[in-house]
Parts: C-alpha cells; sequence; structure tokens
C-alpha cells in the first residue's frame, strides 16, 4: 500500500488547551519530590563554602551521633562505583563530582552527603558536620586564569571557523566598529529544583526525577552503576522546567542513587535553590570583541567575532556565542573564534538558547554601532546585509521568512515613524523613549525518537512515547501530532508519555522535540493506518475492499479511498471483522543525512522593543516588545505563543536582570537565591505582542516543525540594548544592563 495517508487533520493548527493544565492547577500532577515509597530515607548533601581548596575535616562522629541520622558518606567511606565519573557514556554527559577525594573544585561542590529518616535529622546531621577547609584563592573572573583554545572541537567545545580572506576584507572596510560586550554567569532556576527519589530492587534501580531526556539518562545511570540499561526505570511525567539543565547527569543526584544503594531503603534528594546554583550547570560567562568593516554603500566586507568563555577547571563546556556570526548576515569575510578561561566554578552546560543566546546579545549590538556608523537606519543595514544562503556554509535554507518577519513586525510596531537621531523621543512624562530592533535566529536540530500506536475496537486510541514536558505543553502538542497521524479526534486518542519503558521519545532540548517525538508518533500512526487498510482491502464485506492499491485517507476515526467518501469505512468495523481487540503500530524519527547535509535549517524572527529610561535616576523600563517569528509549522498556536512570549521575556531578563555574582574572597555566589538573583516579574512586562510567519519546510523534517522554545531570547536582547541606545544616545557593552550604567546621562 502506498505511502499516502494526508499528514494534518483537523488538530494541528489548532489553539487546544494544554491537557496538563487542570492537574498542575489543583495540585495533583506528581513531580519527582511528590513520591513517597515506603521505607524512605531523606538526603541532605553538604555543598563546599569555599571555591578552591581542599576539606581538611568533617566532624563526622557528631554527625552520626544524631538520633534521626542513618549514614554519612564522605570521601573517605564512599561506596565504588562501578562506570568512572571521569567518563562520557552519553552524548549530553561531563565529569561530575561524587566524592572522589577531598578536593574542592567550586562553591556548591558536594563535599558529603547525609541520610536521615526525616528531612530535619538529615539537614541537623549536615549542619554538625562542621568542615573546615585549607583554601586558595578563588579564581571567578574572566582575567582571572590563563586562556586556553579547544584541541578537539565538539559538544561543548566550539572551534575556531574562517571564511573567506578576514585580513583583506578588514582592509578593504571604509567604516569599521571594534566593540567589546560582556555577558555575566546566568543559573537556570527552573520552578521545580533538581530532586531524585532513587530505589533499588537487587540490581534494578527505580528512578523518579525530572528529566529532559529519559533514555539517555537511563544510560548514563546504568553506566556508572555497571547494570544493563533496561534495568533502569525514570519516571518523569511531569517537569517543572528544565532549560537544558535537566538533560545531563548530576553529581548531587548520582550520590543520593548510590546512598539508596549502600543503605538498601529508597532516597529522596531534593535540592535547596541555594544548591542550583553550582553542581547542576549554568550559562557561563563571556567576553566578546567584534570587529565589523563595511563599505561605504553600508554592505558589510569583514564579520569578525572573538568570544572569551568561562568554563570549570576539571571540564570543557564553552558558549559557543561566536558561531552566532556565522548564520545570518552575508560578507565578504566571516570569522568565528573560541578561547576559555578555567575558573573555580560548577560546569556550566546548555542554558536555554545556548551559544546564540549570548553571541547574538553581542552580534545584535554590533550590527546596529555598524548601522549607525554608515548612517544607515538598523532595518535598512539588516536588509541590505540579508543573506540569501548561509554565509558559513554557502547551504541554502530549507525555508526562510525572516524578510517576511522584519515587515510584519515592523508594521505591527511602527518602526517607519522612529527618528534616526538617538535621544529624541520622549513621553508626556519626560522619560527618555528609545526604540530598538534585533534579529532572531535559533538552529533547528532533531534528534532521533520511536513510538507505538494502538487502535483500540472502541474506534479509540493510545500513543506513546518515553518523551518528557518541560511545562511548554508537549503533552498537547503531541497528542495533536498523533491524532492527525491516525485520523482521529483529539478527544479519542489516550497519550502515555513520561517513563522511560516506552518506546524512546529522544530528547527535550533544542528547540527540537516537537519535530523529533512527534515524527515518531506521527509515524507510528500512519504504520497503524497502513496495518489496517491491508485488512480491510481483504474483507469483502468492507467497503475498501479490493483497493489495496489505491491511496487512502484517514479522518474521524473513519478510512477512505482518496477522493471518494462514498467508499469509506470505520477502524472499528474493520477490527471487528478481523476479530482484533486493537491493532499496533510503531514509527520513528531522525533527520534523514542529506537533507542535513544539502540544507541550513534555521528558525528566524525580528524583535522591536520600546524603552522607557528616567533621565534622572536612569531606572529602565521595558514598555513594548514586538516579535516575529518564522519557525515552520505550528502545531499549537497558543503553545507556540506562551513559548515565544517566555522567550522574550528571558531576552528581557537578560538584557536588564540576571547576573551571579562572586565574593572574590571565597568564590561563592552570594546571590543564591530567588530575592537577590533577579528574574522578572509580571510588572516588569507591559505590552508584549508575538506575531508567528507561516512557512512551508519540506526539508527540516517530515512534518515540517522547527520549534519556538529558544527563538524568542536571540533578537530580544540586542533589540532592548539598542532601543536604551537610541534612548540615551549611550553605548552600553555590558549585560545587565544597570541603572549605574545609565545615572547622569
Amino acid at each position: 500500500m502506498p505511502d499516502t495517508f494526508t499528514r494534518f487533520g483537523s488538530n494541528s493548527g489548532q489553539p487546544v488547551t494544554r491537557r496538563d493544565g487542570i492537574a498542575k492547577v489543583t495540585g495533583t500532577a506528581t513531580f519527582a519530590a511528590d513520591n513517597h515509597p515506603d521505607g524512605l530515607l531523606h538526603a541532605v548533601y553538604v555543598p563546599a563554602a569555599i571555591a578552591r581548596g581542599r576539606v581538611a575535616d568533617l566532624d563526622v562522629s557528631a554527625a552520626e551521633a544524631h538520633p534521626g541520622v542513618t549514614h554519612v558518606f564522605t570521601p573517605a567511606n564512599r561506596p565504588d562505583l562501578a562506570g568512572d565519573p571521569d567518563d562520557k557514556p552519553t552524548r549530553f554527559s561531563f565529569r561530575i563530582e561524587v566524592l572522589q577525594d577531598d578536593t574542592v573544585r567550586y562553591a556548591g561542590q558536594p563535599i558529603a552527603i547525609v541520610l536521615g529518616e526525616t528531612l530535619e535529622a538529615a539537614t541537623e546531621g549536615a549542619r554538625l558536620l562542621s568542615p573546615r577547609y585549607e583554601a586558595q584563592p578563588p579564581r571567578t573572573g574572566l582575567d582571572d586564569n590563563a586562556t586556553f583554545a579547544v584541541e578537539e572541537p565538539g559538544f561543548g567545545a566550539p572551534g575556531d571557523t574562517v571564511l573567506g580572506d578576514i585580513d583583506a576584507a578588514h582592509a578593504d572596510a571604509t567604516i569599521s566598529i571594534d566593540a567589546t560586550y560582556e555577558t555575566p554567569p546566568q543559573y537556570h532556576n527552573a520552578m521545580e529544583p533538581h530532586a531524585v527519589v532513587a530505589e533499588w530492587d537487587g540490581d534494578r534501580l527505580s528512578l523518579d526525577m525530572p528529566s529532559q531526556a529519559l533514555r539517555m539518562t537511563c544510560a548514563a545511570y546504568a553506566h556508572l552503576f555497571g547494570i544493563p540499561a533496561e534495568n533502569v526505570t525514570l519516571r518523569s511525567p511531569y517537569l517543572g522546567g528544565g532549560f537544558g539543565s535537566k538533560a545531563i547527569a548530576t553529581g548531587p543526584l548520582v550520590l543520593a542513587t548510590l546512598a539508596a544503594r549502600a543503605a538498601n531503603r529508597p532516597v529522596k534528594l531534593s535540592l535547596t535553590r541555594q544548591q542550583m546554583f553550582g553542581p547542576v550547570g549554568h550559562r557561563g560567562a563571556t567576553r566578546q570583541r567584534l570587529r565589523l568593516g563595511c563599505d561605504a554603500d553600508g554592505n558589510i566586507l569583514a564579520l569578525d567575532h572573538e568570544t572569551l568563555a568561562t568554563t570549570s577547571t576539571f571540564e570543557t563546556f564553552l558558549e559557543s556565542a561566536s558561531n552566532a556570526s556565522q548564520g545570518l548576515y552575508t560578507a565578504s569575510a566571516i570569522r568565528s573564534a573560541h578561547r576559555g578561561v578555567r575558573l573555580d566554578v560548577g560546569t556550566p552546560g546548555p542554558m536555554r538558547a545556548p551559544g546564540e543566546a549570548s553571541g547574538s546579545a553581542a552580534l545584535e549590538c554590533a550590527i546596529d554601532e555598524l548601522a549607525e556608523a554608515a548612517n544607515m537606519d538598523p532595518l535598512d543595514f539588516r536588509l541590505r546585509n540579508y543573506a540569501e544562503v548561509e554565509p558559513g556554509t554557502g547551504r541554502p535554507y530549507s525555508s526562510k521568512a525572516l524578510r517576511e518577519c522584519y515587515e510584519r513586525g515592523a508594521t505591527a510596531f511602527g518602526w517607519a515613524d522612529r527618528p534616526r537621531a538617538p535621544g529624541t523621543m520622549r513621553s508626556s512624562g519626560g522619560q527618555l523613549i528609545g526604540w530598538g530592533m534585533g534579529t532572531a535566529f535559533f538552529p533547528s536540530p532533531m534528534f532521533a525518537a520511536e513510538a507505538r500506536s494502538t487502535l483500540r475496537a472502541d474506534g479509540s486510541a493510545v500513543v506513546e512515547t518515553g518523551a518528557a514536558d518541560m511545562g511548554q505543553g508537549a503533552w498537547t502538542a503531541l497528542a495533536q501530532i498523533a491524532a492527525d497521524g491516525l485520523g482521529l479526534p483529539l478527544d479519542r486518542v489516550e497519550f502515555r508519555s513520561g517513563i522511560s519503558t516506552l518506546p524512546d521519545g529522544g530528547v527535550a532540548g533544542g528547540s527540537g522535540h516537537t519535530a523529533t517525538a512527534g515524527g515518531a508518533l506521527h509515524a507510528a500512526g500512519r504504520d497503524a493506518l497502513h496495518k489496517l487498510g491491508e485488512l480491510a482491502a481483504e474483507q469483502s464485506e468492507s467497503p475498501l475492499f479490493g483497493a489495496g492499491n489505491s491511496e487512502f485517507e484517514a479522518r474521524d476515526g473513519r478510512l477512505y479511498v482518496a477522493g471518494d467518501d462514498t467508499r469509506g469505512d470505520a477502524f472499528a468495523d474493520i477490527l471487528s471483522r478481523a476479530g482484533l481487540s486493537e491493532l499496533q503500530g510503531t514509527g520513528s524519527a531522525s533527520r534523514p543525512e542529506a537533507d542535513t547535509r544539502d540544507y541550513a535549517m534555521n528558525s528566524h524572527g525580528a524583535v522591536f522593543a520600546e524603552v522607557a529610561v528616567d533621565p534622572d535616576l536612569g531606572q529602565i523600563r521595558v514598555r513594548r516588545l514586538v516579535g516575529a517569528f518564522a519557525a515552520g509549522r505550528i502545531i499549537n498556536p497558543r503553545l507556540a505563543e506562551s513559548q515565544l512570549m517566555g522567550g522574550m521575556i528571558w531576552g528581557l531578563s537578560f538584557a536588564l536582570l540576571e547576573e551571579a555574582r562572586h565574593d572574590p574572597r571565597t568564590g561563592r555566589i552570594v546571590n543564591a537565591d530567588l530575592a537577590e538573583y533577579k528574574v522578572p516579574v509580571n510588572a516588569d512586562v507591559q505590552g508584549l505582542q508575538v506575531i508567528t510567519v507561516h512557512e512551508d519546510d519540506p526539508h527540516v523534517n517530515q512534518l515540517g516543525i522547527k520549534g519556538v522554545g529558544e527563538i524568542g531570547i536571540t533578537g530580544t536582547v540586542g533589540a532592548i540594548a539598542n532601543a536604551i541606545w537610541h534612548a540615551t544616545g549611550k553605548r552600553v557593552r555590558r549585560f545587565p544592563i544597570r541603572i549605574e550604567d545609565l545615572v547622569g546621562i
């Protein structure tokens, strides 16, 4: 039977309300730390209070004397792991700190773990350890250690790329800028802290744990504990946010699992908010130098982007910030370079829009500076240097509707009324008003996934994949795709996910989850329909009898000969005649290698910002944000708009609020809480408008989906910074932009 079932039905493209919404609002959704198996012990890990040195002493006897404490584990008695914690068994693996020795490499590193019958007992036992240290001067700033170059480029280790003769391009440029921008360390701070409930049954391990990559996490734990991956069951039905940090095995959670095996009882560990700053990843700080040059007509000749990024002393993960300059603007020569500096901090990792968020913040400011030097409007300058093929590779785009994003965003914002000169717009209250813009850009990756669809005798279906929902609404959007793959109304489809025993749903990250898991679910539905069609074509009682070589359509629980609505048969009737209670289909999804090789695949967008700056106090308010985004096929406009808004709000946070600060004496983060680590609240967000621009992309994947989770950050940071310049005439090249940067303007 030919592969001719229609791809999309009435479910995709609809703003369906989230399926998990009621459970979360009513408190019935079960997160990892909500699980309480019988015999549970509570774990508390002791974080290092210095950033560099060694633990000289722990008062283990005092902790063990506490009546509620059952176990104390330190480097002196930590049970062995079967796998080397320095190994990288999966694609997203780092060296982890699990009490290998008494060396302290960063503040917040686990130096002991205490188990107690109650959380209070474990907490008190941890306090009684009273660690003493032999401290060394901490290195926590970009200038505090020697720089290094990446030896072998790979995940988290970006190399250098040069296109064209960069020196000649600099020499030929008649207009140039040379500017350096700095971005701070930032921390994920998902609403749900990292947590685990670990329980052993012989050599079988059960984990209740938030995870963005269920099967991959199982493989990592199997490696560390020397058991088959199929012996690890990970349950993660709900995540309270992840943003990249919950795709990687981390030291504290591995230690809790090790403690559970040693104690032969289930163990729960839930990190405090303060403990989220250190061992579970962050966005590393960067210093980026951009040297740009153009000719007298505004054509970019040289785009030279160098990044110095921070990482830990024991692992390498660098923000690939300079790569942002490879994909947006055409130029005679482009150079992207990265260097690292090893500091006494926890290892950075992927954080929403890794690389592109930091890189585009600097790039979009530099583009504006060059546009001003060339005496051109910022939008006109970007259009002058619009890339019709990917600049860094020369590959054609699988689709690119950025021009329409510029046009629709600018029209909605009113950009045509923007005066060129800075400092010329004021509100009725005397505030300085500025308008700025930035281009949004993010790759459209795709991972591998599997799924299963089962048609049932009552005309309903159950679809299954071990996917993750971080709060973005995956349960809803994936169910919509699965229902279309089966030709069923959404309310006839039961969606099962969030446990590793289901088919591998791939990785929820990189804005690729809907395409990846959705592609597998859609394929599984089509496989089930093929089998159903073969059954019907052989049933003499069926209106589809003898139609084995025809094209078929499926909708509303019926199978039709394509183009002939008079020849249709209900799924339930076909199964009943065959004497089947159910029929199962399987599917998988991954991107064809040829498409990956032949096309550049990215989402694009344009963000426009209006800010108000108090001329006396320097206080900044973002009054309006308008974003127009082209991200392939939109499965659920309500959820996509929510994700794009969330990204834009995070961009506001990046531009004006977020920064982790280290005490130079101890290396500890002094604002490791949500009182001092600033993130936006409702009062910080005033006017916010999202526009989605449709794209038909036959190459990015079978469903034409690109992803919307991260692109919203990438244009917003630069748009706000550029608007502040337009309001004040002052360029601030360090993020976050603060009141003190603008006082006295």
